[in-house]
């Protein structure tokens, strides 16, 4: 071979490879979310198949990431509704309780329901609020954003989701876990009616353990159902301050809602969150 047949040879080669090297680069790209339903890797999950949607609030001027799953055979066509569950911390709770659902409907029966997760999208103080959206009003010098986060829920949210699924508004249930929990016993305090259902997961209690002593509006249905679920060996406080609460409301004749505190034997603070959603939907189902 001559030097310039070699040389051109190389040189054939070099470019070729380094064409595939950026076209394999730009394939690997990521692509970037766009504000539609649809979730990319997650659709090939079905016990998680649904929507998702980002929903800017004008109440707590935040946007939300909001993830749906929809009931195994849910179908556009037909008209039967179902019941829906919001989960606050979604980011973490709704891949976990969502998924579970299924084998609850499978192993116990429960109804197939809409679930619905509220998400920041991250875990970084700067875009999770859930220390200022949960937090009710009170004498402490916490930034108290839970008003608005109500009113984000029930003018924006629930709204929103019922429009565009088959949702029934007489079965909302809503689900928290420690501040969201507390968020659970705020919202059953201050408007009772908007759901059905609701689950305390470990609440916490404190800076604001009045409001949930004190009176709550009267409620106009009279369905409606208070679970705490608190492990056996969840932080001392919160364990104390739940069955302290239990015993406070368990013989008062007038209240909003029916009301239970739930013992997840050795149960913990965060690790034992599918017991106490299963706990609180079976009581709440059981009729």
């Amino acid at each position: 071979m001559m030097k310039s047949d070699w040389r051109g040879t190389l040189l054939c080669a070099l470019t070729s490879a380094a064409a595939a090297f950026v076209l394999g680069s730009c394939a690997a790209a990521p692509v970037a979310a766009s504000n539609t339903d649809s979730r990319g890797a997650l659709e090939s999950l079905p016990a998680l198949a649904g929507a998702y949607f980002t929903l800017a609030s004008d109440h707590t001027g935040r946007t939300y990431h909001i993830h749906v799953r929809l009931p195994d055979g849910y179908d556009a066509q037909t008209s039967e509704t179902y019941p829906v569950v919001y989960l606050l911390d979604g980011d973490s709770l709704w891949p976990i309780l969502a998924a579970n659902h299924l084998f609850l409907t499978y192993d116990d029966g429960l109804p197939e329901a809409i679930i619905v997760g509220i998400a920041y999208g991250s875990f970084s103080p700067e875009i999770n609020a859930r220390g200022v959206d949960f937090m009710p009003p009170g004498d402490h010098e916490h930034e108290a954003g839970a008003p608005a986060f109500a009113r984000f829920l029930s003018g924006e949210l629930l709204p929103l989701v019922e429009a565009r699924y088959r949702a029934d508004p007489e079965r909302r249930i809503l689900f928290g876990q420690s501040r969201g929990g507390g968020f659970v016993l705020y919202s059953a305090f201050s408007d009772p009616d908007l759901f059905w259902g609701r689950i305390a997961s470990n609440p916490a209690f404190a800076p604001t353990e009045d409001v949930y002593f004190a009176e709550p509006p009267a409620a106009l249905r009279t369905d409606l159902k208070l679970m705490i679920a608190s492990g056996e060996n969840d932080w001392p406080a919160l364990r104390e301050a739940a069955l302290r609460w239990g015993a406070a409301w368990e013989d008062r004749e007038i209240r909003p809602w029916q009301s239970r505190v739930h013992t997840i034997s050795g149960g913990t603070h965060a690790a034992n969150s599918t017991d106490a959603y299963r706990a609180g939907l079976q009581w709440m189902f059981s009729d």
